[in-house]
């Protein structure tokens, strides 16, 4: 049998599974109190396997802000590519900002936690611009970039006070602030 021990790997999902008991133990205890051991602890693993996937705990940190935001943008994505018309188009956004589809109460958590540490940590500041280039684009499948934009700025600060104010958004509210932006669309600069 030729091959070494790491290229045939006796767990094929324990990387994955390291990444998503990463994101629960930030969303449970916050970036600042997770540790190799809690990871380790919740995902089931040994120790000292998070040391051959990962270089450090902010390499490994910095994967699972990844992994979310990937998750995040694929479902963005997929909601607005659903849409067939503008009317669903804006309904769409309209879901992503109030439905608990898109940002659950724990992926909020997250969210406020990888903003935080992407203010000290350079891997994961490129992350979320990359993850706020990705919306803007899935956003531009239906609004022109200027409307893309501010509409994206409504669906990421909306559910945070949302999350902070601990009650409901208005959806006819949500709805008609949504589509006043689209139809100052003519109106709005493209540029950043």
């Amino acid at each position: 049998m030729s091959g070494t021990r790491r290229e045939v790997p006796n767990d094929p999902g324990r990387r994955e599974r390291i990444l998503d008991a990463a994101l629960d133990v930030i969303a449970e205890s916050g970036v600042h109190r997770t540790t190799h051991r809690r990871i380790a602890t919740r995902a089931g693993v040994p120790l000292g396997s998070l040391t051959y996937y990962f270089e450090g705990i902010d390499d490994l940190i910095a994967q699972a802000f990844a992994r979310l935001a990937d998750t995040m943008s694929l479902l963005y994505r997929r909601t607005l590519r659903e849409a067939g018309s503008a009317a669903e188009a804006e309904a769409a956004v309209v879901e992503l900002i109030c439905g608990p589809t898109y940002a659950t109460d724990r992926e909020l958590t997250l969210i406020f936690e990888m903003y935080a540490y992407a203010n000290h940590h350079p891997a994961v500041a490129a992350t979320t611009r990359a993850w706020l280039t990705r919306s803007r684009e899935s956003l531009t499948l239906h609004f022109p970039p200027g409307v893309a934009r501010a509409l994206d700025a409504l669906i990421e600060g909306w559910p945070m006070h949302r999350a902070f104010e601990a009650a409901p958004l208005d959806p006819a509210l949500v709805a008609g602030v949504v589509h006043a932006v689209v139809a100052a669309g003519p109106g709005l600069p493209d540029g950043g």
